[in-house]
């Protein structure tokens, strides 16, 4: 019997490997924006150890600059409401090689109160902050996304993006109409090569969003976790680092990441209460 010939050589056209860095080569630069606390500054951390040099950007920039440092980074002082502070944002990574991935994750929630009773202030700074912002600084780095030939935005959304909960109208309106700008971004982009991303996470354990959600009242801000399992900023900035990180003809539109405990935005199992 004469032997088995040998397969023909494939003739795929697919990229199996297409874009795919190997584990610890550079990625190009990541600009963070509210990122000296919480997934901001956890995603900052993911990112460099996945290979970026990040760009953290904040208000408070006493923070950033320890975080820069370890990081091996550069800080910006940012405030997504602010039209000039948002320029000043694209000047300062001017003279970097490239922008590749930015990664929204400045906003955050004001109170928790009935629609009826609401401070409707607090949902301008929400709107401005969670919504406005994003489209500020997207536009603001579009044309360095553009040039990259590799951009990718990621917005941290929320779970208050697709359901709505007692008390949570001011901060879910906001959130739902993040998601609808990332939605719309995406199909805007789609034909550019750059990649738009939604991370939407659910519970998480970052005391600083509740204190300010609750004008720094920390009795009411820790009630929010009592007896829960939440998530870390930790575990989310994985996440965000995950989708940053695949090859550049893959996008993950969004994913939701919640603690097993919670159902929805407002019932929360607490075994341990």
């Amino acid at each position: 019997m004469s032997p088995t010939p040998p397969p023909p050589p494939s003739t795929s056209t697919a990229p199996a490997a297409a874009g795919r860095a190997p584990a610890g080569a550079p990625r190009g630069t990541a600009v963070v924006t509210g990122a000296s606390s919480g997934i901001g500054e956890a995603s900052a951390r993911a990112l460099a150890a996945a290979g970026f040099h990040v760009v953290v950007a904040a208000r408070r920039v006493e923070r950033l600059e320890a975080l820069a440092a370890e990081l091996g980074g550069r800080a910006v002082r940012l405030d997504v409401t602010d039209d000039a502070s948002v320029a000043a944002l694209a000047e300062a990574v001017a003279d970097l090689p490239s922008v590749d991935c930015v990664v929204h994750s400045a906003g955050g929630a004001l109170g928790l109160e009935p629609v009826l009773d609401s401070d409707l202030d607090r949902w301008q700074r929400m709107f401005d902050s969670n919504v406005l912002g994003v489209a500020r600084v997207t536009q603001a780095l579009a044309p360095r996304l553009r040039a990259s030939g590799r951009g990718h935005v990621v917005v941290i959304g929320s779970i208050a993006g697709s359901e709505v909960y007692p008390g949570g109208a001011g901060y879910a309106a906001a959130k739902h109409a993040v998601r609808a700008v990332t939605e719309t971004l995406r199909w805007e982009l789609h034909t550019e090569g750059i990649r738009v991303s939604e991370v939407a996470p659910g519970m998480v354990h970052t005391p600083e969003f509740s204190l300010v959600r609750f004008d720094g009242d920390a009795e009411r801000a820790a009630k929010v976790y009592e007896g829960a399992r939440p998530v870390h900023a930790e575990d989310v900035a994985e996440v965000v680092a995950f989708v940053a990180t695949r090859p550049p003809h893959v996008d993950i539109d969004r994913v939701v990441v919640k603690p097993v405990g919670q159902a929805n935005g407002h019932v929360v199992h607490r075994p341990d209460a």
